[in-house]
């Protein structure tokens, strides 16, 4: 498939290249992450290691009580693998403390709720450790709007957010992330059960491929419907790419059409 041909060695050399570049023009000599033990927060780990070095990443490993096991374990192998600076931080009591007030909740809520606050946790981090927030998020969320605002879509930099799950998959590769990593179904671990890919309806693979021909190649729906798209699917896949469309934008600001010519006090 043409977005899955990638020269991964250029490609990690340029995106450590942007760490290390990024960092030095902000003044920023370390960065701080929330590592998953998913496969886009460990790529952006390796890759964050290569470019300021592994006393200069410190990565957060923030659970819930309903998060897996299994992640946490994986989230601790990577950091002893690189050998980066870690914290274990339950969110558990914050977020707990705060639904005993207001327990009218549901899962949407309660898992952008989760996001933000270990994005708050995160910037306090940076804070303290005078460090920049490193994005991990991916080209097919961005795009479809699966991530929380002021939760995961909000970070100083992401070096892997103009890469499609896919091609994060081959690079992850590349850098010798574990294969464990790398197969493993793509979750936010918002909640149990809670996976990517049968939240979105779609496979990746699905998603991105049609991704690529409908924004990189601007293919409209006649070329999609001749590649084999039906157009249920394209009408549900751009319906989510719209109704997410302000995620991708900056907030809006209210223009004040001021007078041209002012008035100075001396005028009469």
């Amino acid at each position: 498939m043409p977005y899955l041909d990638l020269d991964t060695r250029k490609l990690s050399k340029i995106l450590i290249s942007f760490i290390r570049n990024f960092c030095s023009k902000s003044g920023f000599k370390k960065v701080v992450l929330g590592l998953s033990g998913g496969l886009d927060s460990t790529v952006v780990a390796y890759l964050a290691c290569r470019a300021l070095g592994r006393k200069n990443v410190l990565a957060l490993i923030l659970p819930y009580k309903d998060s897996k096991p299994e992640a946490i374990r994986d989230a601790r192998e990577v950091v002893k693998t690189l050998g980066i600076r870690s914290k274990i931080i339950d969110i558990t009591p914050m977020i707990d403390s705060y639904y005993r007030r207001f327990p009218d909740r549901n899962r949407i809520r309660k898992g952008n709720k989760l996001a933000r606050e270990r994005m708050s946790v995160l910037y306090d981090f940076s804070a303290k450790e005078n460090a920049l927030v490193i994005g991990t998020g991916n080209k097919t969320e961005t795009l479809l709007g699966y991530c929380t605002l002021y939760g995961d879509a909000a970070y100083a930099f992401n070096p892997i957010g103009d890469l499609y799950k896919s091609q994060v998959r081959l690079l992850a590769k590349e850098l010798g992330v574990p294969q464990k990593i790398i197969d493993k179904p793509p979750s936010a671990d918002l909640w149990k059960g809670q996976t990517d890919e049968k939240e979105l309806g779609a496979t990746y693979e699905q998603m991105d491929r049609f991704l690529y021909y409908l924004v990189d190649k601007k293919y409209g729906s006649a070329r999609l419907k001749r590649l084999g798209y039906k157009s249920d699917f394209i009408k549900k896949m751009v319906g989510i790419m719209k109704r997410n469309e302000f995620k991708r934008k900056l907030p809006e600001i209210a223009k004040i059409p001021y007078p041209k010519k002012t008035v100075s006090m001396g005028d009469s």
